[in-house]
């Protein structure tokens, strides 16, 4: 004959496990690479008739407990469409450049993200990217958000949005 199950046993091994499994969550708080942000300026010149740059200014922190190390910085924008444009980077000594040709941008406030910067443990930046896009400086100005995706070294990626 079985035993009936005893309520108040039942309860309390319930209360045990999930105090165990709320200890594991809280041990592994901050064991996760991301970058948290928001893009604070978004300034753009055209090339030609069919090409423009995006002068990006950006502000992250990664919060976690470990460093952040850059292997990849990607630019696009998704258009009045809805269709998303890749860009490719601009070199920091080619924006350099861009900055002395082109008063119009304005000063360079921040440092170029890199590959390879090391953003340590619970700090925050400033940082700025420019981005070539095949597109006419009006499509990059009529654009319904601009996103910034950063990838780490061992492949975990963050996104950073700015929307209109």
């Amino acid at each position: 004959m079985r035993s009936p199950v005893n309520p108040v046993t039942l309860v309390a091994g319930l209360g045990v496990v999930a105090v165990a499994v709320a200890g594991v969550f809280y041990m592994q708080r901050g064991a996760h690479t991301e970058l948290k942000g928001a893009v604070l300026k978004v300034r753009t010149q055209a090339m030609d008739e069919k090409s423009a740059v995006a002068v990006v200014d950006f502000r992250f922190a990664n919060p976690g407990k470990y460093p952040f190390v850059v292997r990849q910085v990607d630019v696009s924008i998704e258009d009045k469409d809805g269709r998303r444009l890749e860009s490719s980077a601009v070199s920091d000594l080619d924006a350099r450049r861009l900055f002395e040709y082109y008063p119009q941008l304005g000063q360079k406030f921040n440092d170029t993200l890199m590959m390879r910067n090391k953003i340590p443990p619970g700090q925050s930046m400033d940082r700025m990217i420019v981005a070539r896009f095949e597109a006419p400086e009006a499509e990059l100005q009529s654009r319904k958000k601009l996103m910034i995706r950063i990838v780490d070294l061992d492949g975990a990626s963050s996104e950073l949005q700015e929307g209109k």
